[in-house]
C-alpha cells in the first residue's frame, strides 16, 4: 500500500524541512504493562497484543476515533526489516491460531497486522519501514507532509523473546568479519570508543556516574518504566561503580534492558491538530546522519565525525542553534556513548571532552540542564 519514497534528508545541504511546523504530535499511548520477556502463555502479553494497547491508547488520547486515522507506520520489531533483537518465536515452537499463525504479531509487529487487527479500514498509507523509533517518527512526519495520508498512526514495538540481547548465531566469520565476530555483538565497541575518549580527554568511566543515577530517578518518575513497575528501588553511584563489566569500559549498566511493550503515537497535520483533544507538539525537522567506518570497527573519531554531521543537519534543518534548545535527549542505548551527541550539539555550551564535567553539575529535572528527563533507555 506505500511505495517507496526517498525521505530521509541524509545529505548535505539539507536546509529548512519544507513541512517545518505545519506537522504535530497529538496523542501518545503505551501498553500499561512493561515486561521482561513474553510468557508464550498469555494472548493479552503478546507484543501485537500490546501493540494494539498502546495504539488504542493514542487514538484516545489523541480524541479522535479509528476511523479517522488513514495512515498506519511501524517498524516491524524495532529493527530494520523486521530482524529481531532475538530468537524468533516460530523457529523452536508451534504458532498459535490467528492472528498469531505467524511470526507477525510474536516476535514483530507490521503496520499491515495492525491495520487488519484494529479493523482500520480507512488506513490506506501503510508502511512497515521505519527502522527505529527516531527513524520512524521522521517517516511519519514525513508521509503527513507531503500529504499521503492525514491523520497517521506510529505503533512501535519493543519486543525480545529471550527477554536478552542475541549472541552472534553466524556459524562463518567471512572477510574483516573474521576480526569482529569471535567478539560478539556490538557491545564490545562501544567500551573501546569510550576508552579511547576517556585516553583522548583525560576522564574515566566513574565520571559516568551521575548522568546514569540521574536518569535512574527520572525513569522512576514515569509509570510506564521497567524500574518504576519492577524495580522502584533508588538506584545509587555504589551501585553503578560495582556493576559488572561487560567489555571494559562498558559496565552492565550502561546498557539497555531488553524488555516486552507497545508504544504508538498519533502525528498529523498542524490544521488538524486545532481540532483535537491534545496540545499540539509541532515537529520542526527530522534528518539523519548514516556513515561506514573507515577501518574494520568504528573509532572515535568516526563517532564524533557522524555525530557532528548529525548536529549540523540537526540545527540547519530546524532553523534552530543550541541555545534555543530548553530540554536535551540525547539517544541512550548505552550510556556510555551520550556524551559524543551531547558535545556535537553543544547544548549548553558543552564542547569536546567537556561531557563529564557538565554531568558532575546540576542535571536534575528541576535543576538548570535537565537531561533525559523522561529516563531514556537507562531509566
Amino acid at each position: 500500500m506505500a511505495s517507496q519514497i526517498h525521505w530521509e534528508r541524509n545529505e548535505d545541504p539539507v536546509g529548512i524541512w519544507e513541512h517545518r511546523g505545519k506537522v504535530a504530535l497529538v496523542g501518545r499511548g503505551h501498553s500499561a504493562q512493561t515486561d521482561r520477556r513474553w510468557d508464550g502463555v498469555s494472548m493479552d502479553k503478546t507484543l501485537g497484543a500490546k501493540v494494539v494497547e498502546a495504539a488504542r491508547a493514542a487514538i484516545e488520547d489523541a480524541g479522535i476515533s479509528p476511523d479517522e486515522v488513514d495512515g498506519v507506520v511501524s517498524s516491524g520489531g524495532g529493527q530494520a526489516w523486521h530482524i529481531s533483537l532475538g530468537s524468533q518465536w516460530g523457529p523452536l515452537r508451534d504458532f498459535f491460531d490467528p492472528p498469531y499463525d505467524t511470526e507477525d504479531g510474536l516476535t514483530y509487529v507490521t503496520a499491515e497486522w495492525v491495520r487488519r487487527q484494529m479493523g482500520l479500514e480507512n488506513a490506506t498509507y501503510v508502511n512497515s519501514h521505519g527502522e527505529t523509533l527516531w527513524n520512524l517518527m521522521g517517516l511519519a512526519a514525513q508521509v503527513v507532509g507531503d500529504g499521503r495520508c492525514e491523520v497517521c498512526l506510529v505503533t512501535y514495538p519493543n519486543g525480545n523473546i529471550e527477554g536478552r540481547y542475541h549472541q552472534n548465531p553466524s556459524l562463518d566469520a567471512p572477510g574483516r568479519n573474521q576480526w569482529t565476530y569471535p567478539y560478539g555483538w556490538g557491545l564490545s565497541l562501544q567500551g573501546y570508543i569510550f576508552e579511547q575518549y576517556a585516553r583522548k580527554y583525560g576522564t574515566n568511566h566513574d565520571r559516568m556516574a551521575p548522568f546514569v543515577v540521574q536518569e535512574h530517578a527520572n525513569g522512576l518518575l514515569w509509570p510506564y518504566s521497567y524500574y518504576a513497575q519492577h524495580e522502584p528501588g533508588p538506584f545509587t553511584t555504589e551501585d553503578y561503580l560495582n556493576g559488572r563489566w561487560i567489555a571494559q569500559n562498558l559496565s552492565i549498566f550502561d546498557c539497555d534492558r531488553p524488555v516486552q511493550a507497545g508504544a504508538a503515537y498519533i502525528v498529523t497535520t498542524a490544521e488538524r491538530a486545532k481540532d483535537m483533544k491534545q496540545k499540539p507538539v509541532y515537529i520542526l525537522d527530522h534528518t539523519e546522519s548514516a556513515f561506514s567506518p573507515r577501518s574494520l570497527v568504528q573509532t572515535l573519531d568516526d563517532t564524533e565525525e557522524w555525530t557532528d554531521t548529525q548536529a549540523r543537519r540537526s540545527y540547519a534543518g530546524s532553523g534552530l542553534r543550541p541555545e534555543d534548545i530548553d530540554v536535551f535527549a540525547p539517544y541512550d542505548g548505552f550510556a556510555v556513548f551520550t556524551q559524543y551527541f551531547l558535545e556535537a550539539f553543544g547544548w549548553r555550551g558543552v564542547k569536546r571532552g567537556d561531557a563529564h564535567d557538565f554531568y558532575a553539575g546540576d542535571i536534575s529535572l528541576k535543576g538548570p540542564n535537565p537531561i533525559n528527563s523522561g529516563g531514556g533507555n537507562m531509566g
